[in-house]
């Protein structure tokens, strides 16, 4: 009975070693992959991916239903800086919006100070099918570090210039203020274009360019204000 007990505690210390040998050889291995980044590291590959990974994309809906806003929680461009991408040809400036473009079913791209909105091709092409894509554009692009835009200078054609008369100016300055940030949280912006003869042109970009109801929104929103 001594002797069985014995051979069985024998066993199971050998046992024990075996595994506490196993454990550690792992997890000197492992430590290599989980090894803390340092102050050091932040600038390289590594450091991206782990932003990457840590990522959280919210989606908004906007008045326009083939349009989606995407918000990736960082800065896309500068504050108050929007660009429209209505196709790819447009798009050469900037490589997050020519990836975004490579998706099918994808019809234009816009950018804001913190989000991208993406229109979709029609009613046929799904949100469920075209969102996973997006999301992993997206991420993919902010783990490459590569430069949002690269030659391209964001619209901001409301800049109140010295040549402007006195009521382009008031027009220029309502819309930067009142009508522009308005529009901005719907994924989309609104720009002066001209003045002449009384009558106003402007422009809708991103999820306002082929809402449905943009022209109520110039008529009743901007005519209001």
């Amino acid at each position: 009975m001594l002797r069985s007990l014995s051979r069985v505690l024998k066993t199971t210390k050998q046992c024990g070693r075996l595994c506490a040998s196993n454990i550690y050889r792992q997890s000197k291995q492992f430590s290599g992959f989980v090894k803390p980044i340092t102050s050091s590291d932040k600038s390289g590959p590594v450091y991206n991916k782990c932003l990457c990974r840590t990522m959280f994309i919210q989606t908004q809906d906007t008045p326009n239903p083939n349009s989606l806003k995407f918000m990736p929680g960082t800065k896309v461009l500068e504050p108050g800086q929007t660009m429209d991408f209505p196709n790819i040809g447009a798009a050469q400036c900037s490589p997050l919006a020519k990836m975004i473009f490579r998706i099918d079913g994808v019809k234009a791209v816009f950018f804001g100070s913190d989000f991208v909105t993406v229109t979709k091709q029609d009613d046929d092409v799904e949100w469920k099918l075209l969102k996973p894509e997006i999301f992993a554009t997206i991420m993919d692009f902010f783990a490459s570090g590569l430069p949002i835009v690269t030659d391209a200078k964001p619209s901001g054609d409301t800049q109140i210039n010295e040549n402007d008369d006195e009521i382009v100016q008031m027009i220029k300055e309502l819309l930067d203020t009142r009508i522009r940030p308005t529009v901005q949280e719907d994924g989309g912006d609104v720009l002066f274009v001209d003045f002449k003869d009384g009558v106003l042109r402007l422009k809708m970009q991103g999820s306002c360019s082929s809402c449905p109801s943009s022209i109520v929104t110039l008529k009743n929103g901007v005519r209001y204000f």
